[in-house]
């Protein structure tokens, strides 16, 4: 499918060294867009720049840890020296966690915090001027904010991811009051099962056998499935906002 809009587009795509993040940046890219790549594992990175401009694509690996607010500032520096202003941000880094409360793993509730609400925060704060530069000059300019399904349906033990999700579904819903008067379209998405490597982060063996069972009995979305979406959404004249979208295996539906 061609996603004719994004040609000459600058994207800059988070959590950009695996899962749904580098499905979407080699998408991007294969539509004519230029993509930063935005992830801690610069090998991975550099990998997938490789890789996109081999098929001739356009392709910056920036390493950097969204946990800090120093490294993002330095990531922003150098897209900007790059490439100048992006006008298409996706927020995809994130971490799935779970592990009852009562476990008390304050270490797992800050990563997720950190990493899937300050670091999201932190992102849309040092490329919103961009956003914003791009739309007051007539040009399409979007933010897309990878959330869950999670956000509003309650999973036993996914206690504190579902809320940095919930938070992330509300802070795009308020952000479209901030920059949808500016023209720039904020768009959230919530994935169910999708095969990435989020389930591959649980250290707690029982509910890791559930969600492989989960996997076994619904099936699940491949990352390219989100990725289409977001190419979709992205790629539409600049006056349609597609604001909330949920997308769910079939069978988890």
């Amino acid at each position: 499918m061609s996603y004719g809009t994004l040609q000459d587009r600058t994207a800059l795509v988070t959590g950009a060294a695996s899962g749904i993040g580098e499905a979407t940046a080699r998408l991007l890219a294969a539509q004519g867009a230029r993509v930063v790549l935005l992830a801690r594992r610069a090998e991975r990175l550099e990998e997938l720049a490789a890789k996109i401009g081999a098929d001739g694509g356009r392709a910056l690996a920036v390493p950097a840890d969204l946990t800090g607010q120093a490294s993002v500032d330095a990531a922003a520096e150098r897209v900007h020296a790059a490439y100048g202003r992006v006008d298409l941000v996706v927020n995809a880094a994130g971490v799935m966690l779970p592990n009852p409360v009562s476990a008390h793993r304050t270490d797992e509730w800050q990563r997720m915090l950190d990493t899937n609400v300050a670091g999201a925060l932190r992102v849309i704060g040092a490329f919103a001027p961009d956003l914003v530069e791009a739309a007051a000059g007539g040009g399409t300019a979007d933010l897309v904010n990878i959330s869950s399904i999670g956000a509003h349906i309650a999973f036993p033990h996914y206690a504190v991811y579902g809320a940095t999700k919930a938070a992330l579904t509300y802070l795009s819903e308020s952000l479209r009051t901030e920059f949808g008067p500016r023209d720039v379209r904020v768009t959230n998405i919530e994935p169910g099962l999708t095969e990435t490597e989020l389930r591959g982060h649980i250290d707690n063996e029982e509910l890791s056998g559930q969600l492989e069972g989960m996997f076994g009995a619904i099936g699940s979305l491949a990352a390219d499935d989100v990725a289409d979406l977001i190419a979709y959404a992205t790629s539409r004249p600049r006056h349609v906002n597609l604001r909330q979208l949920i997308v769910l295996p079939t069978r988890q539906a």
